[in-house]
């Protein structure tokens, strides 16, 4: 249990695709937002088969399930360590079910996925949040992270979005030295 809500957070493999396509296909809401139509029949094959781009280093990418008492998957996560720089760490993806919203779970989740990102090493944490989601973006803004650029013309399924790059330091670090070792994220 953490934060009164009863999950446990476990890494995803292959045999885990049907799941996580189910979680998809039962909160089409981000995918709506995002996309401008519900998540395709492989969307949880792609997800689970996304590769970090070539030309940026990383350690490893998880994807992450969020269950509850019952074994229901209640909210999954894409996590990359030392993307671009050592100990820059990045949300790729968060959704947490509809039906759980409004209520502070996710907060809780994601809390608990910040301080098992602290522990095994970020001292950075970037994320790309849709200019126009208002309900993620107040999350994110809730959550301690900063805009430093944004990004325009991303293709995301029928929409074409500019996304906030957005960070948070999980100590004392400035921004400054942050944007020194993330050159793309500079300001444009």
């Amino acid at each position: 249990m953490f934060g009164g809500v009863n999950f446990d957070a476990v890494e995803l493999f292959a045999a885990d695709i049907p799941a996580l396509q189910k979680f998809f296909d039962d909160n089409p809401d981000y995918f709506i937002a995002v996309t401008g139509a519900a998540p395709r029949s492989n969307e949880g094959f792609e997800e689970f088969h996304d590769q970090v781009p070539a030309d940026m280093s990383f350690t490893k990418k998880w994807l992450l399930g969020f269950y509850d008492e019952a074994d229901n998957m209640i909210g999954m996560a894409s996590v990359v360590s030392d993307l671009i720089a050592k100990n820059v760490w990045h949300v790729g993806l968060f959704v947490i079910a509809t039906s759980l919203h409004g209520r502070g779970t996710a907060r809780i989740i994601y809390d608990a996925l910040e301080q098992w990102m602290c522990v095994s090493g970020a001292t950075w944490i970037r994320l790309g949040v849709v200019d126009g989601n208002a309900r993620a973006e107040r999350f994110w803004e809730k959550c301690g992270y900063r805009d430093v650029r944004k990004r325009h013309g991303v293709e995301m399924g029928a929409k074409i979005n500019s996304l906030r790059v957005m960070v948070k330091s999980l100590g004392a670090e400035s921004l400054d030295r942050y944007l020194a070792q993330v050159v793309r994220d500079r300001p444009e």
